[in-house]
């Protein structure tokens, strides 16, 4: 670390559980960000803000002026750009010392398994129960610890699942809904946009603690927020002997 990359992080390395050592991980580390919407605006802009030495991020949608109101990433000048493409092209600004590597096209399959695999913990902010559970079977199978964040009307849910323990839930077992045919996303239904930004950083918060091997990083716990309450609920997921993707291990 230069002296001028000490002088950017020096608030965040006077944290005593991140430090220099910490902020050294960070800036080692690769990081997977699956969409670019409500949730990856907020997440992509506190990781790049924070160090994360490389992110890629992917998304085929493009930039519509109904997303400005919780996308806070972009800008008018990004309507009719890929997300993926304009959101590189923010947190490029916001940090150029992050590298930023776009994928202007939705992950799936192969192409889904080998960036997994590359990355060192994965941001699932998808909008689509197809894609999280594609994402969630692609880290499993992967080993890679992923962070899975959602949110709708003034609720939203966290999950994260470190998959280098084994046996481990995954996002199957707290959500086991797959049907590949149904057309759930935040475009369907209502979101208010400080509640997904808050879900979002709270990703960003997550990774960081799981990068700097802080202890008080906790998986297979399904967080629940109440944007009107401002209250959370907790629960222990449980690991499903019938689940498709997990329930195969053998118990250790």
């Amino acid at each position: 670390m230069n002296d001028q990359q000490f002088q950017r992080y020096q608030r965040q390395i006077m944290v005593p559980e991140i430090a220099e050592t910490g902020q050294e991980k960070l800036m080692a580390s690769k990081v997977l960000l699956v969409g670019c919407g409500g949730l990856g605006s907020a997440a992509a802009m506190y990781l790049a803000g924070a160090g994360v030495g490389s992110l890629v991020v992917a998304d085929g949608d493009n930039v519509d002026s109904s997303n400005l109101q919780r996308q806070v990433v972009y800008r008018e000048s990004d309507l009719g750009k890929n997300k993926a493409q304009a959101m590189a092209e923010q947190l490029k600004q916001l940090n150029p010392h992050c590298k930023v590597r776009s994928v202007s096209s939705y992950l799936q399959d192969a192409q889904l398994n080998l960036e997994v695999m590359l990355a060192d913990v994965v941001l699932d902010c998808s909008d689509n129960f197809p894609t999280r559970q594609a994402v969630n079977k692609a880290c499993h199978d992967g080993k890679t610890t992923l962070i899975s964040g959602s949110a709708t009307g003034w609720v939203g849910q966290l999950m994260s699942f470190d998959f280098h323990k084994q046996p481990s839930p995954c996002y199957h077992c707290a959500v086991p809904y797959q049907d590949n045919n149904a057309g759930l996303k935040c475009s369907e239904s209502g979101v208010v946009g400080p509640v997904v930004g808050s879900l979002g950083n709270l990703q960003a918060l997550e990774a960081i603690k799981y990068l700097t091997g802080n202890d008080k990083f906790k998986p297979a716990i399904f967080n629940l927020f109440d944007g009107q309450t401002l209250s959370w609920q907790r629960f222990n997921i449980a690991r499903e002997a019938s689940c498709p993707v997990c329930g195969s291990l053998e118990e250790i």
